[in-house]
């Protein structure tokens, strides 16, 4: 038995170039280039309709179907990234929230009483479209991620006015105040 995500082929499109050098795998693609090392258990393989493969080299245990699957979604998200881009809304909700990037920092009004200056890391690019949302984007989607969550990590939405910074998407219980 293998692995169901690990067997599905990965589509990619006439403008993405991928190169693997001993199972370092590189993707370029037109906003972007992308490096990940895999495991030697894992060969790529090329289809002849331009599809990716993964196959198992050996037995196949149930770590190595694991890694398979683990693999396939890593490498998948590397030919989007490179291809399309990932990237990730938050708002700012709150009286005098409010955010502006300048040069390489994003400086943010969270209602402390200081700004928050947040360094931007390289990869990633973060436009404020208005003063309480801010888009991060990239072709690293672990990174842009990582990114969105560490900029809500300054002020979390709060359960009871739903205060704070908060993905696009994300819904906010309110809570019932005791009385």
């Amino acid at each position: 038995m293998s692995s169901r995500v690990g067997r599905k082929p990965i589509e990619v499109p006439k403008s993405v170039e991928i190169a693997d050098k001993n199972g370092l795998i590189t993707i370029k693609g037109k906003l972007g280039e992308l490096t990940r090392q895999i495991d030697a258990r894992i060969k790529l393989v090329t289809a002849a309709s331009g599809e990716l493969l993964l196959e198992a080299i050996g037995e196949l245990t149930t770590e190595l179907n694991s890694l398979m699957g683990t693999t396939r979604a890593l490498l998948n998200n590397m030919v989007q990234g490179v291809h399309q881009g990932f990237q990730r809304k938050l708002l700012l909700v709150g009286v005098g929230y409010r955010c502006q990037v300048q040069g390489s920092m994003l400086q943010m009004n969270l209602g402390f009483s200081h700004p928050i200056q947040f360094a931007i890391p390289e990869g990633i690019k973060i436009e404020t479209p208005s003063q309480t949302e801010l888009v991060v984007s990239g072709v690293d989607k672990c990174l842009v991620g990582q990114v969105a969550a560490d900029i809500r990590s300054y002020r979390p939405p709060e359960p009871y006015k739903g205060k704070g910074v908060r993905y696009s998407d994300e819904v906010v219980v309110i809570k019932e105040t005791k009385k």
